[in-house]
């Protein structure tokens, strides 16, 4: 049974809004700006979580004594080359 021309023309249309509404949808899912927003958003919201913050913190009291000894040491050594210079003790 062949359709009508009236029919198939409200087919086309509907079609053609559907296409457009989800156009529409698409590109306000894919604005930089919202997608930077979104991901700043998840970015706080993971960082600021108490297992996140705990670890951060753990990480930076490791690198805080890691920085440390390394200080520690090479006063150490420096004190050591200054008494072999002097005379002082050696090897």
């Amino acid at each position: 049974m062949p359709r009508d021309t009236e029919s198939i023309e409200r087919d086309i249309e509907r079609a053609r809004e559907q296409l457009a509404s989800t156009l529409d949808q698409l590109g306000e899912r894919a604005d930089p700006k919202k997608l930077v927003d979104t991901a700043k958003t998840q970015a706080v919201s993971t960082v600021t979580k108490p297992p996140v913050l705990a670890a951060a913190a753990g990480v930076g009291v490791l690198v805080a004594l890691f920085v440390a000894s390394r200080v520690t040491k090479a006063r150490r050594e420096k004190k050591v080359l200054k008494a072999l210079a002097a005379g002082k003790i050696t090897v």
